[in-house]
């Protein structure tokens, strides 16, 4: 099996010019190698170290084990599918609902590495028996709106947790990434999210010295005054210092409220597949087995040791996308500066010292192009949304994954893309079963060439 660790150097070592793309098997010049895989530590960094948090576990170790973890996904799939792995968000309600019900943070670790397990298995009879049962499951209009929830579920975190710390902050942020992406040329042009974090950095610091503290809206409502910039936490952190290891403990009730999380997780590692075919242009289907095996198998090495599942992110998809460069070159620079960051405390407070304004700015712009390559799908593969086959289950999976519906079975919650998904795959496929013979879904005839005068 090809490891896919040689690359091409893409000409000359600089940005590629407009329309052009480097391919996974090629790389810039390594020092701009290393400024890209900066910038998908910075984009992987906030979702990484959060969610182990909400789930109670060490952020420290998470951040490290995505290294690891990426890793192994791209030697798993031979370099054909760059991606960056980091802490999934799937799992925070699964520990929400284990810590309610008395279990604590061994229990978690080990209903996720079940499920780990689950979805590797899932992803050898993938790969066994071909992409055609995915892709029979997950047409391209299922396919799209799952690659749209994975960027547009993410709309709730820019404005109900980054945007309201500093709105002033995150729209100027935002609007010199705008700009940037567009007048900055060259190399400056690919990095415009990690020129976005050090211009927000810089004018937060500024802004502290000048205007002094900004108001800060508490969970309760009221505003309590803090600085943008807090690098206390800097200070006191070690230079060196291993993360909490802990052993993963096996109860029957946490895996079974974990276990149907793996349809969601193979819906979405599919959408992230098929968003990164679709910004490549290389074909992907043929690993699409291999990209499932090898989140499965690192979610469970990850939970092995005591950290978080692992997934794809949708955050280093928005940067493939703004950069157009998918070496996975960067991405083994990201993995190791990751590893290198979970062993060292003190660079780790100073990535989450990054004000929440700042934050929000950036992912404004990341999740909305990561929710438009599901419309991309939609018309690269002309799905027909006058037929209400397609049309109703897929408006209905939307707004109830987006929307913040939510469905309780005990301590069990589905929300989100979890639940989007499950609308949209099982009203879809439910229709097309009962729908006439008329009315069953077939892709548009390709429009005809228009004649030349």
């Amino acid at each position: 099996m090809k490891l896919g660790l040689g690359w091409k150097l893409y000409g000359d070592g600089s940005a590629p010019p407009p329309g052009e793309v480097v391919r996974p098997d090629e790389r810039l010049s390594w020092g701009r190698t290393v400024g890209l895989g900066a910038q998908h530590v910075v984009a992987m960094f906030g979702a990484t170290f959060v969610f182990p948090l909400l789930m109670g576990l060490d952020a420290n170790l998470a951040v490290m084990m995505s290294g690891v973890s990426t890793i192994l996904f791209l030697l798993i799939v031979g370099g054909k599918v760059p991606s960056y792995l980091g802490s999934s968000a799937s799992f925070v309600g699964v520990a929400t609902a284990v810590h309610a019900s008395g279990g604590g943070i061994a229990e978690i670790t080990g209903a996720t590495l079940c499920v780990g397990v689950v979805l590797a298995l899932a992803g050898v009879l993938i790969h066994l028996v071909g992409p055609r049962i995915i892709l029979k499951t997950l047409p391209p209009a299922v396919t799209g709106a799952v690659v749209m929830l994975i960027g547009f579920n993410l709309a709730p975190v820019v404005a109900g947790t980054y945007w309201p710390q500093d709105q002033w902050v995150a729209l100027l942020t935002m609007v010199f990434v705008v700009v940037a992406t567009v007048l900055f040329k060259g190399f400056l042009g690919r990095i415009t999210v990690l020129l976005g974090l050090v211009f927000g950095f810089a004018l937060s610091w500024v802004l502290d010295a000048v205007t002094g503290p900004a108001g800060v809206p508490q969970e309760d409502g009221s505003i309590a005054e803090a600085f943008r910039v807090d690098l206390s936490g800097v200070a006191e952190a070690p230079w060196f210092g291993l993360p909490d290891f802990h052993a993963p403990a096996f109860e029957a009730s946490a895996i079974l409220l974990a276990l149907p999380l793996v349809i969601a997780l193979i819906a979405e590692n599919a959408g992230h597949v098929k968003a990164v075919e679709e910004m490549t242009g290389e074909p992907l289907d043929g690993h699409m087995g291999r990209a499932i095996i090898a989140d499965g198998v690192a979610s469970g090495l990850s939970s092995a040791v005591g950290g978080p599942p692992t997934t794809t992110y949708a955050e280093n998809i928005g940067v493939m996308a703004a950069t157009r460069v998918y070496s996975t070159a960067a991405y083994y620079v990201a993995a190791i500066v990751a590893i290198l960051f979970g062993l060292c405390p003190k660079f780790g407070a100073l990535v989450a010292a990054t004000p929440s304004g700042v934050l929000g700015g950036i992912t404004v712009v990341l999740y909305g192009m990561i929710g438009l390559l599901g419309a991309k799908i939609w018309v690269e593969n002309r799905v027909d949304f006058a037929n209400p086959v397609v049309l109703v289950p897929l408006a209905a999976g939307l707004i109830a994954g987006i929307g913040g519906v939510r469905l309780s079975f005990g301590d069990l919650v589905i929300e989100g893309i979890a639940l989007g998904t499950i609308i949209t795959l099982l009203g879809y496929h439910l229709l097309a079963w009962l729908a006439p013979e008329g009315m069953k879904p077939r892709p548009l005839p390709e429009p005809r060439p228009v004649p030349e005068r």
